[in-house]
């Protein structure tokens, strides 16, 4: 595993951050990539993801980047780095509410929906482009909005996950003056379309796979 971490490593160019996903993998693994060097490591389900930051170093950034249910929230706010996957206005006005209370600016991407399946979660770009338009998003005060999350479509044609991900960074683009916190963050590309998504722009991808091994 630590060669595969390694060698992935090898292949990022400067100014790309590894999200490492490590849901249902267990700790001694992660403890392994830990004590390799690895620090953000992305889960998907709360439950695992609390569990997990209790029993892990304190220094390791912990990205939420599954689907978040408005009712789990409040657990992973008080100590999230990253949430990948803000999808609704309903769910940026939770994570604000739990910020708020927690005294702290919960950083969020925005999820926009490329992918073809009606399964993926998200927003699509005119609705993102109206959220933010609106300028509702800058009343937040336990919020803050670092970028963009897409993934592409579930499927073997490279061509069509290079539009996706290009489109995603044409609008990336567009709207990254509304992106605080340093560097916006554009977060597209997993273990088997990473290096497409670089080419296009990406400047985090969410890696589990190609790391840990089959689940």
């Amino acid at each position: 595993m630590i060669n595969r971490l390694s060698a992935i490593k090898a292949t990022l160019p400067e100014g790309v951050a590894l999200c490492a996903v490590s849901k249902y993998h267990p700790e001694e693994q992660l403890q392994e990539a830990y004590d390799a060097g690895q620090r953000i490591f992305g889960e998907s389900h709360v439950q695992e993801l609390v569990r997990k930051e209790a029993a892990l170093p304190k220094d390791i950034e912990w990205h939420f980047i599954g689907h978040l249910q408005t009712n789990k929230v409040k657990y992973i706010v008080p100590f999230v780095s990253l949430i990948h996957s803000a999808d609704s206005v309903r769910l940026i006005t939770e994570i604000d509410r739990q910020g708020v209370k927690c005294q702290r600016r919960v950083p969020v991407l925005l999820q926009l929906h490329m992918a073809q399946e009606e399964t993926k979660y998200g927003f699509t770009i005119d609705e993102c482009r109206d959220f933010l338009v609106s300028g509702k998003w800058q009343e937040l005060q336990g919020v803050e909005l670092r970028g963009i999350m897409t993934m592409a479509t579930n499927c073997d044609d490279e061509e069509l996950w290079r539009r996706e991900f290009r489109e995603a960074r044409r609008f990336f683009e567009e709207v990254k003056h509304c992106f605080s916190g340093g560097t916006p963050i554009l977060s597209m590309g997993m273990s088997h379309d990473y290096t497409i998504a670089i080419a296009e722009g990406s400047n985090m991808v969410r890696i589990g796979t190609a790391i840990f091994g089959e689940r």
